[in-house]
């Protein structure tokens, strides 16, 4: 196996990172630098989940120091899943960015910044140890504060602000727990860490889940740490929101769902609270955007609410929950992605993202009803949706389960976001505009050629994602039994050299 492609999906992105900055007068090199470096990373991680998915596991010890004492990096199938998907995504908005010639694109911090994201993001999948996944974490988080605050404006510095304390409030909390567990195991290397914990004492164990899961649940939007999220990501320039609501949060889900499952044996996981916190995390995400006016709130309290359909599968810790989960998280990446360049490309068109004051957009932006229709269908679970196959997977996992209650959580919202989305709908591109915006030289009748067609990409790949549903869904049952089963990853990453 090759194991040099390992630490690509980082190495790539910080290259051409410190290659934009020395060209930093260029803005056509920083963009062929930028798009360059992040197709390579596409074409790294379809390679290497290639790889894991014949081989189970692939590692690599940094310098040749041995696990658990040198720096380990490994991808298995959701390390390779979550890979293939953020490095597409972000590709896509970047583009998407470039065609907008706003802020985001004009900036000549822009491309460095995004490429460093881009590289934490990486970073957190492969990272064998918690210190590391500290530091990716670190990395991702500071560009993002860059990113949150870009241009300037009066509410995207108060907003930053509020994203700042709150990630430095977590951040506090990791380091924190990082030193318990080194003091009470001597090791951060998770393999390692998967042996030793089960050693500690019940009570010890518990702590350990619970602390992890409050750290992780502030970075991925959980009941009741989520209320940064709606007030700062809707203030940040159009891409930035999407790519934050595209996989900031899904970066701290897969956190939970990477340590749950690795570093606690079953009877110190704790899946009745996961449950309780998924299932008031749907409701408040649901019950919060039902109260929007502001498009871009809207689908940022949704961001909430599709967060605890993931915690949900993750609660019940059965194979087939896991699989769900792998299967929806991807799914959603997807979506969001879509909705956000959809309410980019609705704002840039009628100059505002107030639902109550856009209307008509079926008439003059055809194809900006068109993305939007996709996407809000696969949100509500609507069949044949690639959210229809995704929530049924959950839903049947909790049947098998005997979890009825959230099984009607889990539906009761599936209900109200098809309300949403109708709102959505009714305001936005059904009744009259307030004034039918001029179509400037170069665009089509949905934005500047650029940003359609990475918008078109986001709808192309959510309806392949139903199309080859099947195979997807293998791959992540595959996933979800080595993640219920860690075996293999323990011996990959503990048992010699690179392999």
């Amino acid at each position: 196996m090759n194991s040099a492609l390992v630490p690509l999906p980082i190495v790539v992105p910080l290259l051409a990172a410190a290659l934009t900055v020395i060209f930093g007068r260029f803005q056509i090199v920083q963009r062929v630098l930028a798009v360059s470096a992040l197709t390579a990373s596409v074409a790294i991680s379809i390679a290497l989940l290639v790889q894991v998915d014949e081989h189970d596991v692939v590692k690599m010890d940094a310098g040749g120091w041995a696990a658990p004492l040198g720096i380990t990096y490994v991808v298995d199938r959701l390390s390779a899943i979550m890979l293939v998907t953020s490095s597409l995504m972000l590709l896509i908005v970047l583009i998407y960015a470039i065609g907008q010639h706003g802020v985001a694109d004009r900036h000549v911090g822009f491309a460095p910044i995004y490429l460093v994201l881009a590289a934490g993001v990486s970073a957190s999948f492969v990272t064998g140890d918690m210190f590391n996944l500290f530091v990716a974490f670190e990395m991702m988080l500071a560009a993002s504060y860059v990113l949150l605050t870009l241009g300037g404006r009066a509410d995207q510095v108060r907003s930053g602000m509020t994203y700042v304390v709150i990630s430095l409030v977590a951040s506090a909390m990791f380091i924190t727990a990082l030193a318990l567990l080194y003091a009470s195991t001597g090791t951060v290397n998770m393999a390692d860490l998967a042996q030793r914990i089960p050693e500690l004492s019940p009570g010890v164990r518990t702590g350990f889940s619970l602390l992890l899961i409050l750290v992780f649940g502030v970075k991925a939007g959980l009941f009741p740490l989520f209320f940064w999220l709606p007030d700062s990501y809707p203030t940040a320039p159009g891409p930035v929101t999407a790519i934050f609501a595209a996989l900031l949060t899904k970066v701290g889900v897969y956190a939970i769902i990477r340590t749950q499952t690795l570093l606690f044996p079953p009877e110190s996981q704790q899946g009745t609270a996961l449950l309780i916190i998924g299932g008031l995390t749907m409701a408040v995400g649901v019950l919060g955007a039902l109260a929007q006016d502001d498009l871009k709130r809207l689908l940022s309290f949704h961001i909430v609410g599709q967060i605890g359909y993931m915690i949900f599968g993750l609660g019940l810790f059965t194979v087939a929950g896991v699989s769900a989960v792998v299967f929806y998280i991807v799914q959603t990446i997807l979506v969001k992605t879509n909705l956000f360049l959809v309410a980019g490309l609705i704002d840039r068109h009628a100059g505002t993202s107030r639902i109550s004051r856009v209307g008509g957009l079926v008439r003059s932006a055809p194809i900006i009803a068109v993305f939007f229709a996709v996407p809000a269908l696969s949100l509500a679970g609507l069949p044949p949706s690639s959210g229809f196959a995704g929530k049924f997977a959950l839903v049947d996992a909790g049947v098998a389960s005997s979890q009825w209650a959230i099984i009607t959580v889990a539906l009761v919202v599936s209900l109200l976001t098809l309300f949403s989305m109708t709102k959505i709908w009714a305001g936005v591109f059904w009744g009259e505009p307030e004034s039918a915006p001029p179509l400037a030289e170069g665009r089509t009748n949905g934005g500047p050629a650029l940003m359609v067609i990475a918008t078109g990409l986001t709808v192309a790949l959510s309806i392949a994602y139903v199309v080859f549903a099947g195979p997807i869904f293998e791959l992540a049952e595959r996933a979800g039994n080595d993640l219920m089963n860690p075996s293999t990853y323990i011996e990959a990453v503990l048992g010699g050299g690179d392999s």
